[in-house]
């Protein structure tokens, strides 16, 4: 019996959360309660929940604090974004307007693999895991870590940002990549194919969730948390700690390229302001306020901060960035565990209380 239970309240957050959003919101979109566009915000939000799975595996379960994950995120949009500017390019143009404004007559060699749906998927992938793999193995190797880890992606951050905002790169520059109009054969205008990018959407994060839950329950899992409490007794146990950061650290980065790829076909455009430090720096403060070494933290703090973002923009858009710095700043000093460990220890705290009362009244 108390196992029962136990499994019902692991599973009420899981079975709430596809209910609203894989039944609920497109329910009442096709009622008409809701418009499209508001699907499509949701869709956006749920992309970046898919972001901060990543963020949470990297830095909330070992303990790395990485601040460029707005880049990887934006690797994936960037592949997928290729791929749309090449497949909706007008019969009998070879280039897009922004390479055939700098005298660039044929795509240059890197976009070739971006010219088929799957080859900008497999691509953007490949690009986001090797990158990752390249950039923080050997830094691991040096045993760089806490701040002047933080330090170093957040000045790669600033790099990428600084390299796709310039027109050599052959990315749009500081427009980025956008105005994409079919996808797949499918009007990217129109409503049907909205809430079916949003579906996909939901899934998708449904399944890397769930993915990331069993990586986080295993063995490799749990040497993640060690590394996190204690790396040096991992070390002295005999665990290679450089390969699971390595691992671990890759695997957020891919996970962000997907949420990149969804992103992409919703917003309709990709820009190198996705991508600065301020951005992933968000995304940290969602991981924050939801709960560190939490999943469904992760996924709360994403949906809450954007919801917020979404409300404050549109009323009072200059208070945002105080708001956004007070919520950081009670996470830290008074949420050690976030808006979930808060909910998870009042939950707590009521049950022993009835339990009390119970016993009192029997």
């Amino acid at each position: 019996m108390h196992a029962s239970k136990s499994s019902l309240s692991t599973w009420s957050f899981e079975l709430g959360f596809m209910l609203i959003f894989l039944i609920g919101l497109p329910a009442a979109n096709l009622a008409g309660w809701i418009d499209i566009n508001t699907t499509t915000l949701w869709g956006r939000y749920l992309c970046f929940a898919i972001a901060a799975i990543g963020v949470d595996l990297i830095w909330g379960y070992t303990g790395i604090m990485t601040m460029c994950h707005a880049f990887f995120f934006c690797l994936g949009a960037y592949g997928l974004g290729m791929y749309l500017t090449v497949a909706n390019l007008p019969d009998g143009k070879a280039v897009p307007d922004f390479m055939a404004w700098n005298q660039v007559e044929a795509l240059p060699y890197f976009w070739l693999p971006f010219q088929s749906f799957g080859g900008a998927v497999i691509s953007g992938l490949l690009v986001a895991g090797v990158f990752a793999f390249l950039f923080c193995y050997f830094i691991f190797r040096r045993r760089i870590k806490g701040v002047f880890f933080a330090i170093i992606t957040q000045a790669l951050a600033l790099a990428v940002f600084l390299l796709f905002s310039r027109n050599e790169t052959m990315l749009g520059g500081s427009n980025g990549l956008t105005n994409f109009r079919y996808f797949l054969g499918f009007d990217l205008h129109s409503e049907s194919v909205k809430l079916g990018l949003y579906l996909i959407t939901v899934f998708v994060l449904i399944a890397i969730f769930f993915l990331s839950k069993k990586l986080t329950a295993s063995k490799f899992g749990k040497v993640l948390v060690g590394i996190r409490d204690s790396e040096s007794r991992l070390r002295f146990a005999g665990y290679k700690v450089v390969n699971y950061q390595t691992a671990i650290f890759v695997i957020g980065a891919m996970i962000a390229a997907v949420a990149g790829m969804l992103y992409l076909p919703l917003t309709g455009i990709i820009t190198p302001g996705r991508m600065d430090v301020k951005a992933s720096i968000e995304m940290l403060i969602w991981v924050a306020l939801g709960g560190r070494g939490n999943l469904k933290g992760a996924l709360v703090g994403a949906l809450a901060v954007n919801l917020l973002y979404s409300l404050f923009t549109s009323w009072i858009p200059e208070a945002w960035p105080y708001v956004l710095g007070a919520l950081y700043i009670i996470t830290v000093l008074y949420l050690n565990n976030g808006v979930t460990g808060l909910f998870q220890t009042a939950g707590e705290s009521l049950k022993k209380v009835f339990k009390v009362s119970h016993a009192g009244t029997v």
